[in-house]
């Protein structure tokens, strides 16, 4: 028995979908990061390099380097 050939392409999952951004916005919250903040900013960072900076000293609240 063979097989019919498919269409190849690959159902696309949209990084902005809600459940997605809500998922990544309480992975910042968990790390201290404001709930204000972490809405905005959930779709546009990567979250598991603010937990590196966070594990590595910097605070969830402000930039590392800053006043």
């Amino acid at each position: 028995m063979e097989w019919a050939m498919t269409d190849p392409r690959h159902e696309t999952i949209e990084h902005s979908e809600p459940p997605v951004h809500h998922w990544r916005a309480s992975q910042l919250r968990q790390l201290g990061i404001p709930a204000a903040l972490a809405g905005v900013y959930a779709g546009r960072i990567d979250w598991p390099q603010i937990a590196r900076l966070i594990q590595l000293g910097c605070p969830p609240r402000s930039p590392c380097g800053g006043p």
